[in-house]
């Protein structure tokens, strides 16, 4: 089993330049999307991680035939011949949900497997099932699977309860080749939605935005290839960017949208960090004095729910007390205890975690429990005294393309190892 080795870096202060890579979460639907047509879709800038690689084996195993040329990834779906997301790749990837909607509104049908628990907490897809119930869906829970039918599905007006990133863009795609007009109230407003609407209407769709975070889709008949670039990963951007500001380094971050990472940045300078923004790219300065605060996750452009690990790690070195309320998912504080295991003071009662700095870190060995608590440990390994081993790596690995090279080409001492 492999395992993430990051040596005492004796308090070595990061510096250079590193390239962002295109959005998993922007590029795991536009995927999705490719059931929607039987041309060709071509996606540019796509990230080479282990969910892009999850989510086209399940395509695959529906009928897609794809190519892979660097980051270029050309994938066509002549015929769908099953129309069935196993348990085996939902489990591994709860993103895979995506395929129901597409898949329900080209083929009639669609038998998706329930996603099951969540390291971060409940996800519940109540409110795909019931956007897709008012559009004409006739769903049914059977043995660990939603089975879904609909001969054409018909627009309606859907209001989601609460925000969802991925209710969203299953109801739109679904809306896309529905009868009639769908409008879509109380949407998530993430630049992931936004990019997949953008690819849509590419591809022929006709959707329209309707005020802050409302979507009106007028059903087409059908919907041909497109060639579409994947927006920037606004969460590996912060993740570097937090690296830069915790070493006191001197990193230029390229590649990027400034205008996805305005909140994070508001709260890297609210620490203490320069920030200097040009055009595509951002450059952060770290300071010696981190200054605590309070942050409260939200939906965008709320502060990211994605990035409260990594900022925790900053916190634990700010000259004082911070706050942190976590408002999206149930149980996101998971590496919490790992962070404590290097010598972290925090204390987490319901939603709030309460940091206490500055502390010296010291290396230990660890484990990952999803994804961003991964990219949160490595911070904390580059600035603790002595080496830290991080397990789990497969979480690191599902959506940071080559972190440790990226990492090392702005001098830290990182590498993966076996055993």
């Amino acid at each position: 089993m492999e395992k993430i080795r990051v040596a005492d870096n004796n308090g070595l202060k990061l510096r250079g330049t590193v390239k962002i890579s295109g959005a998993k979460n922007a590029v795991l639907p536009a995927i999705a999307a490719s059931l929607l047509t039987e041309d060709s879709v071509r996606l540019d800038n796509v990230p080479l991680v282990k969910d892009v690689h999850t989510m086209l084996t399940l395509m695959k195993g529906l009928g897609a035939a794809y190519a892979l040329d660097g980051n270029s990834l050309s994938i066509a779906m002549p015929s769908i011949v099953s129309d069935e997301a196993s348990y085996e790749l939902v489990r591994a990837m709860r993103a895979s949900i995506l395929v129901l909607g597409p898949l329900l509104a080209r083929y009639g049908k669609a038998t998706v497997a329930l996603p099951g628990g969540c390291a971060i907490g409940s996800r519940p897809i109540d409110l795909h099932i019931h956007g897709l119930q008012k559009m004409g869906a006739a769903i049914s829970l059977e043995h660990g699977y939603i089975k879904a039918e609909a001969a054409r599905l018909h627009g309606a007006e859907v209001e989601f309860e609460k925000k969802t990133v991925t209710g969203t863009e299953n109801l739109v795609m679904a809306a896309a080749l529905a009868e009639g007009q769908t409008i879509l109230r109380n949407c998530a407003c993430e630049p992931e939605v936004t990019s997949l609407c953008e690819l849509l209407v590419k591809m022929g769709a006709r959707v329209e935005s309707d005020g802050p975070d409302v979507l009106r889709i007028q059903g087409v008949r059908e919907l041909g290839g497109a060639t579409h670039r994947i927006i920037p990963d606004r969460i590996e951007a912060g993740t570097f960017l937090v690296a830069g500001a915790l070493t006191q380094g001197d990193i230029l971050v390229t590649g990027i949208n400034p205008a996805h990472l305005e909140t994070i940045v508001e709260k890297l300078k609210i620490a203490g960090a320069g920030i200097e923004v040009d055009q595509d790219r951002m450059r952060v300065r770290g300071s010696a004095d981190i200054r605590p605060q309070d942050i409260t996750t939200s939906p965008y452009p709320g502060f990211p729910t994605d990035m409260q690990a990594q900022f925790m790690v900053l916190m634990t070195q700010a000259q004082g007390t911070s706050i942190i309320t976590e408002t999206i998912f149930d149980r996101r504080f998971s590496h919490v205890n790992e962070l404590m295991r290097l010598g972290a003071s925090i204390e987490v009662s319901g939603d709030k975690a309460v940091v206490r700095g500055r502390t010296p870190l010291s290396g230990a060995e660890v484990m990952a429990t999803d994804l961003r608590a991964s990219a949160s440990l490595i911070l904390a390994g580059l600035i603790a005294g002595g080496q830290t081993v991080i397990n789990g790596v497969e979480h690191i690995d599902r959506g940071y393309e080559n972190i440790e090279a990226k990492l090392r080409s702005l001098g830290a001492k990182i590498e993966r190892i076996s055993g």
